[in-house]
C-alpha cells in the first residue's frame, strides 16, 4: 500500500501539549461541531434558521479543511492508496445495499 504523505515536522514529546495535539483537538471539536450543525439545519423550525444554521456549518466546515490540509502539511496526516480490488469490492457492497434497499 502506497502512502501519500509530507515529512513529519517534530514536535516535543512529554505532557506538556504541543502543536500537533492542539490542532488534532481543534480538528476533532470542528467535525464534532459540523455534525452538530447538519442536524441543526435539517431540525430547523423555519427558512431563517435553516439559512443561519447553514452559514456557521460551511464556515466550519472552511475552517476544518484548512485545520486538516495544515496538518497534512506537516506530516501528521498521511494518505493511503487503495488497491483496484478493495475499492470494486466496496462498490459491489455499496450497489447491492441500495439494491436491497429499493426492493
Amino acid at each position: 500500500m502506497k502512502e501519500i504523505k509530507n515529512p513529519e515536522k517534530e514536535v516535543s514529546k512529554g505532557i506538556n501539549l504541543n502543536e500537533k495535539d492542539y490542532l488534532t483537538s481543534l480538528l476533532t471539536t470542528l467535525k464534532d461541531m459540523e455534525k452538530n450543525y447538519v442536524i441543526a439545519m435539517t431540525e430547523a423550525s423555519n427558512e431563517h434558521l435553516y439559512n443561519v444554521n447553514k452559514e456557521v456549518f460551511l464556515k466550519l466546515a472552511e475552517m476544518g479543511r484548512k485545520v486538516y490540509e495544515l496538518m497534512f502539511q506537516n506530516g501528521w496526516y498521511k494518505l493511503e492508496t487503495a488497491e483496484k480490488e478493495k475499492i470494486n469490492t466496496k462498490y459491489q457492497t455499496l450497489t447491492k445495499e441500495l439494491s436491497d434497499l429499493k426492493n
